[in-house]
């Protein structure tokens, strides 16, 4: 049976074959997120922040000691945003992300900035996005998910035919489609079970993890433009 099909039966989205999934999966080193309608659903406040369900997080933590688990080290973890907004940021240091960009309107310029940084190629990055200027990034990315939303159906059959998403969430960013979108990679993974039984126990493994990704220092790029 397919590691995803529990998220498929509810309306998860793939275009291509689980081997070809698993394909793009084994060469993931890195977790890219977009911010605004993936940890939230868009809506802003006055001076252009908006905030995170603390079910994404998990599912950001759950996925980061996933690959951390598989790869023996720690995945590259790093927010694109187009505004300056503090609860990126703030989410960026809680969870010890390697960097949060905002400001990045072209967001292909951040993309670059964080790829040299780090030593990656694109192909090496799984990016979760849900819009028009995410498709730059998304087209060059190794394992493209993008959250899904009945508002935004006309925009993903869009995408699916540019060839620029492998799969998309049933739910949309402001019902908890991140948590859907990394439960899904985590499942495809395969070790989904190990993960929890090590993170209830808050085991020595999972410490170990923990460790490593606390002496992450976000590194925090404004765009002055």
């Amino acid at each position: 049976m397919s590691s995803i099909k529990v998220f498929t039966t509810n309306g998860f989205r793939t275009t291509a074959p689980e081997t070809e999934l698993l394909r793009r999966l084994a060469r993931t080193k890195a977790v890219l997120f977009d911010w605004d309608g993936v940890f939230n659903d868009g809506f802003k406040d006055a001076d252009g922040g908006s905030p995170f369900s603390e079910v994404g997080s998990m599912g950001v933590n759950l996925l980061r000691f996933a690959l951390w688990m598989r790869n023996g080290h720690l995945p590259t973890a790093a927010v694109i945003t187009g505004q300056h907004n503090p609860y990126a940021e703030r989410f960026a240091q809680r969870e010890r992300l390697h960097g949060v960009y905002m400001g990045f309107t072209n967001k292909p310029e951040a993309f670059d900035a964080f790829l040299a940084k780090h030593g990656l190629q694109a192909e090496e990055v799984a990016f979760f996005f849900d819009d028009v200027l995410d498709l730059p990034v998304a087209a060059r990315c190794g394992l493209r998910v993008m959250i899904g939303s009945p508002v935004t159906a006309w925009l993903v059959e869009q995408v699916i035919a540019r060839g620029e998403v492998d799969m998309v969430t049933a739910n949309s960013g402001g019902s908890n489609g991140l948590r859907e979108a990394t439960d899904a990679v985590m499942a495809l993974l395969g070790n989904g079970p190990d993960v929890i039984v090590h993170r209830t126990a808050y085991s020595d493994t999972y410490q170990r993890y923990l460790t490593e990704r606390q002496a992450v220092e976000p590194a925090i790029v404004r765009n002055p433009r």
